[in-house]
Order: C-alpha cells, then sequence, then structure tokens
C-alpha cells in the first residue's frame, strides 16, 4: 500500500467520525442515533486497523533493512576470506 493510499485511508477514518458527530448533532430521533454509533465506531475502527497495519509494515521494512546488511557483511566476509588464502604449499619430490 502505497503512502498516498494511506493518507487516503487515515483522512476517510477521520472524515467517518466527523461525519458521524454531524449526525449526532443535526439529525434527530433513533435514525441520527444510528447513523451515529456506526459512522464513528467504523471511522475509530478503521483507524485502529490502519494504526495496525502501520505497526506492520515498519517491521516489516527493519527486517528487510536487517536481512539487506546481514547479506552485505556475508559478502565482505566471503570476500575477505579468499583474499587471506594461504598459499599453497609446494610439493615435496619423492
Amino acid at each position: 500500500m502505497s503512502s498516498r493510499a494511506r493518507k487516503w485511508a487515515f483522512g476517510t477514518a477521520a472524515l467517518a467520525v466527523i461525519a458521524g458527530a454531524c449526525c449526532a448533532a443535526f439529525v434527530a430521533g433513533v435514525v441520527g442515533e444510528v447513523l451515529t454509533i456506526v459512522l464513528i465506531s467504523g471511522g475509530l475502527c478503521a483507524a485502529l486497523l490502519l494504526v495496525f497495519l502501520e505497526v506492520g509494515l515498519d517491521e516489516e521494512r527493519d527486517l528487510e533493512r536487517e536481512q539487506r546488511l546481514r547479506e552485505a557483511r556475508d559478502r565482505r566476509t566471503l570476500q575477505l576470506r579468499r583474499r587471506t588464502r594461504l598459499p599453497s604449499r609446494p610439493r615435496r619430490p619423492q
């Protein structure tokens, strides 16, 4: 999910909460109460899920970065081993 899409998702969740608050203020009766409950709870649930998504994506980025660092370290170690090999011993005549 791109950062632009995540911003739109957070904005939509916030808009749902604001719309629910407006329904509470301007729509009377049972319909207003139902709209308020649905919009506010839906917006807050969406925001919570998006926060969990952000945490998961951050962990994935950290794991990927660690993996790249580990691979680079292994490549350097392998190159050093290739450079520091001991010369082969001359054979003794028999």
